[in-house]
């Protein structure tokens, strides 16, 4: 039934239980249930030893999963559609680590939480684990490992979306600022073959960035640099990237990364923005949820256009323009004023 046609009972019922998809997911995914199912079918008992699991109780699991798309069920065997693919871990852009992080324990327990963050302000992550999850990050080698790659596998997904609406043709030096394991800034020096790149990151996440770029042609010609973007960024550069910085921090971080980007830029440069624009009013839009994330987690937040202007106005800079793309994500272009 169209949602539009729904009682409002029914409505708000599926909405109460879409939790329980996302657990779902996340269980699957620990198991591995995408990975045994990349060469074709297996019964439930199969996967029930290779997994060592309880076979009825996967069964379940499965046949459930089976009934939103991600598998398909015959009989007591399970195949993996398209869908249920994207979770493999053996794709370029495989999203299996962003549920591993995104729906982990520590995540799970901090949206608990989301009263504490709506009542005081406060992040609710803090109060659910004991740290901050930057520090949860720096901390866990494991959760570490699945940010890096669910960074790295959600930039795959938004590269061709970025690609298709933006010319990089003008530009000699790109420096990504914060760009994780180098699939954004090697994307565009891809495009442009006499360019040349500088990814700026923690050190832990540049030596991650060394082994994933190892043998690629445009390693030779990206610059790699550990460092801490609240204290300085490399300068020179005619583009400063920042995707999925910003959000991640509240007004005065972000205008100290910017004023930092300000300072290194070329004075005829360029700050291009990857970031979720909220649009008025009561429209739907994933950004809005996406920024209750992000109130979860820490003092991140996603913002309007208007909020982004009054940032680049703060930090030295001039929004000239928001680009949407095929993705939750828009494009914010700004230059030095």
């Amino acid at each position: 039934m169209n949602a539009d046609m729904e009682r409002p009972f029914e409505r708000i019922i599926g909405m109460i239980s879409e939790f329980w998809v996302a657990r779902a997911i996340h269980a699957a995914t620990r198991l591995g249930i995408p990975d045994l199912l990349t060469n074709g079918p297996r019964s439930t008992a199969e996967l029930a030893t290779l997994t060592e699991s309880h076979p009825r109780s996967l069964y379940r699991l499965l046949r459930a999963l089976a009934s939103i798309g991600l598998f398909h069920q015959d009989g007591e065997g399970f195949t993996l559609t398209p869908l249920g693919a994207t979770l493999r871990t053996d794709i370029p852009a495989s999203l299996a680590p962003f549920v591993l992080m995104e729906l982990s324990e520590s995540h799970h327990r901090a949206w608990g939480e989301l009263l504490h963050a709506v009542k005081t302000g406060e992040p609710a992550f803090d109060t659910a684990v004991g740290m901050t999850a930057w520090e949860m990050f720096g901390s866990d080698p494991e959760m570490a490992g699945h940010l890096g790659r669910a960074m790295h596998g959600l930039t795959e997904n938004v590269l061709s979306a970025v690609l298709d609406v933006y010319n990089f043709a003008k530009f000699s030096r790109v420096v990504d600022i914060g760009g994780g394991e180098g699939g954004f800034v090697t994307a565009v020096l891809a495009t442009q073959p006499t360019a040349v790149g500088v990814l700026y990151e923690l050190p832990y996440v540049i030596e991650n960035a060394r082994e994933r770029m190892r043998g690629t042609a445009e390693a030779e010609r990206c610059e790699l640099v550990g460092g801490d973007f609240f204290d300085k960024v490399p300068d020179g550069g005619d583009l400063y990237l920042l995707k999925w910085v910003l959000h991640d921090w509240g007004d005065e971080e972000c205008q100290a990364i910017l004023r930092n980007c300000r300072r290194a830029i070329a004075e005829n440069g360029t700050l291009l923005v990857v970031d979720t624009v909220i649009p008025p009013g009561d429209e739907s839009a994933p950004g809005k949820f996406i920024d209750l994330n992000m109130m979860v987690l820490g003092s991140g937040r996603e913002r309007t256009e208007e909020e982004f202007a009054a940032l680049f106005t703060a930090s030295g800079f001039g929004l000239n323009r928001v680009i949407p793309m095929r993705s939750p994500s828009s494009l914010i272009e700004a230059t030095p004023v």
